[in-house]
């Protein structure tokens, strides 16, 4: 990505010359203006400069206010603080197959075009093979390659805050616009849950809103597309036996929403190995 503030240093170790470092504060992650930023060369921190030439020309915002816009639109993607340094250079492949959804990714990024209508992505697959890493790598490129507003949603924590919401008199719109109006919405852990009617009813608002709108989803599942199963749950242990089949995600979301998934959304598989298995196994080692 390229420098965001004229001020900052090419050769910073902390930034890489892009003039915004993350952090880890409380819950989120956070962004900040590196420390390598001084006065900006073009405008003397006054925030304007000239753009045209001669005594009447008009003043502009300076190339540097670009830094102060970015890191807003990232602190208000609530961007969950175990990722704050999740990105596409950090993700490390254990086979061709996850190499492949690493390109996938980086080819949806490169075709993404600020303003128009984009098509989504979903990353599926069994847990721990680095779908949400991949998925924040994802968002942090928007918001500091194309400048664009990202918001990430874990759907069950959604679901606990509209309750709590109710609890107070307040309704699903206070919760519900920011996550239709941005634009895009990263929902993780898709079709988790415990599969109510209530959260069928929001997840259907969501994703039908969105879809009207043209607005671009991304997201996470652990559940496969593909054919229903006729399972909305799943017996854990006749699984592990393989004498049930595991729900699909159709199950899990209804086929209504999933089909208006996969009209907006390509799907890409995320396999390998499980790396919470393995960080896990390296611990026990030492």
């Amino acid at each position: 990505m390229s420098r965001l503030h004229p001020g900052s240093d090419p050769d910073c170790p902390l930034c890489g010359g892009l003039g915004a470092v993350v952090v880890r504060a409380g819950e989120h992650a956070q962004a900040l203006q590196c420390e390598c930023i001084g006065v900006c060369p073009q405008c003397r921190d006054t925030h304007w400069v000239a753009v045209g030439e001669g005594a009447h020309a008009r003043r502009g915002h300076c190339p540097c206010t670009a830094l102060d816009r970015r890191l807003e639109r990232f602190n208000n993607a609530k961007i969950p603080a175990r990722h704050s340094q999740s990105t596409r250079a950090n993700f490390k492949p254990t086979e061709a197959r996850q190499a492949a959804a690493l390109v996938a990714v980086s080819a949806w990024l490169d075709n993404y075009r600020p303003g128009e209508e984009n098509r989504g992505l979903v990353l599926h697959g069994a847990v721990g093979r680095g779908k949400t890493h991949l998925m924040i790598a994802m968002l942090r490129e928007l918001v500091f390659r194309y400048g664009v507003s990202v918001r990430f949603v874990e759907f069950s924590h959604l679901l606990a805050d509209l309750k709590s919401g109710f609890d107070v008199g307040h309704g699903t719109a206070r919760l519900m616009e920011p996550l239709v109006t941005v634009d895009v919405l990263a929902v993780d852990e898709l079709g988790k849950g415990r599969n109510t009617e209530f959260e069928g009813t929001v997840l259907d608002e969501l994703v039908s809103r969105r879809y009207n709108a043209a607005a671009t989803i991304v997201a996470t599942t652990n559940f496969e597309p593909g054919r229903a199963t006729g399972r909305a749950t799943a017996n854990s242990a006749a699984v592990a036996m393989g004498a049930a089949p595991v729900p699909a995600l159709v199950d899990r979301v209804g086929d209504r929403v999933h089909s208006r998934l996969q009209e907006m959304c390509d799907f890409v598989q995320v396999v390998g190995v499980d790396w919470r298995e393995k960080l896990r196994s390296s611990r026990r080692s030492r």
